[in-house]
């Protein structure tokens, strides 16, 4: 039976720990929505198509009701994330080592954001979380190796096949002459379906987080029925849909504008690659990176048009994105040991 909203207040009335690790992972949630969902929306606001403000608040509405509508089906990232490390220790020092993870990953985000580079929170929830369960257990085999695998497969394909996407796309409407209403038409589309894939995948990592913390508030961590409440659906969307509605004109600026110039049917070529790519492993249960899928396929539709990439910026996106997990991981370990000896 899922767990009750009014059972889940009893629990953090009762466990300071827990509400701090639930308090994090919805400022982690509001993080996400802010830096990771405006590369749902930056082809269509850097070529005019969408005003930034309804953009935003497009992408709001799409990330919550992929968060919603996917997860009532099919809920295998968030098993996936549920399941990446074993906390050991005792229940207070498994929920405080998962509360230094969360804060771990909102301040690798706040940086990342500083300097607008768009990075995967999706890969920081991993690489936190595993470095806060290995202070606590003193030894790396409470990763589940296997989950990891998942993440890695992930981030190969997220990237590969994203820019394969977007430059196939964009050769394949190339011959085709699209009116301009159409292209707008198809590119708000393309903006909407992206968000709402966004929150498939990536409001599903934050739940299996919430999961995770409530089974540990109750002395357990298995892996037995996985079931998802209604609420906590809606709670983990508000907040993604809430952040999302905050803004990312800088995320977006880096991407549509500095990283490469996009024209209008390279942004729908790029829409229409990530797309692709999200829905297939949403539907595999495969946790990839929504930030490095999008990226991807804009830079391949941008390459592809004719437009030349500045390598520069490519070159720091890349590097942030290769500093994540080892970063994350190293945050995520020391901040469980100060938490742990306070």
């Amino acid at each position: 039976m899922p767990l009750s909203f009014l059972d889940f207040l009893d629990q953090l009335s009762q466990n300071p720990a827990l509400l701090g690790t639930v308090l994090l992972t919805l400022a982690v949630l509001l993080v996400n929505g802010w830096t990771d969902a405006p590369n749902a929306i930056a082809g269509a606001v850097v070529t005019g198509t969408l005003p930034f403000r309804s953009a935003v608040l497009l992408a709001a509405v799409c990330n919550f009701l992929g968060v919603l509508c996917v997860t009532s089906v099919n809920a295998t990232v968030a098993e996936t994330v549920y399941s990446i490390a074993s906390f050991g220790g005792g229940q207070k020092a498994a929920l405080t080592a998962l509360c230094a993870a969360m804060a771990a990953i909102v301040l690798w985000a706040g940086l990342a954001w500083i300097f607008g580079i768009p990075t995967s929170e999706s890969h920081a929830l991993v690489a936190g979380v595993s470095g806060a369960a290995v202070a606590l257990e003193g030894s790396f085999s409470c990763i589940r190796w296997n989950c990891w695998a998942k993440v890695i497969l992930g981030l190969i394909l997220s990237a590969a096949a994203g820019f394969w996407a977007g430059r196939t796309a964009q050769g394949s409407l190339n011959p085709v002459k699209l009116s301009h209403h159409t292209i707008l038409a198809a590119q708000a589309s393309g903006a909407a379906a992206a968000s709402f894939l966004h929150g498939a995948q990536d409001g599903q990592k934050f739940i299996g987080v919430f999961l995770l913390g409530t089974a540990l508030a109750q002395g357990r961590a298995d892996e037995g029925t996985f079931l998802i409440p209604l609420w906590l659906m809606g709670l983990c969307a508000c907040f993604m849909a809430l952040g999302t509605l905050i803004g990312g004109r800088r995320i977006i600026d880096t991407l549509g504008r500095d990283m490469v110039a996009l024209g209008q049917q390279e942004s729908l070529a790029a829409d229409l690659g990530s797309i692709v790519c999200l829905l297939g492993a949403t539907l595999l249960g495969i946790p990839v990176s929504t930030t490095h899928t999008r990226t991807c396929a804009l830079l391949g539709a941008g390459s592809a048009g004719g437009n030349h990439p500045d390598w520069a910026v490519v070159g720091r996106i890349v590097l942030a994105w290769v500093l994540t997990f080892p970063g994350c991981m190293a945050i995520g370990y020391w901040m469980s040991k100060v938490f742990l000896a306070a």
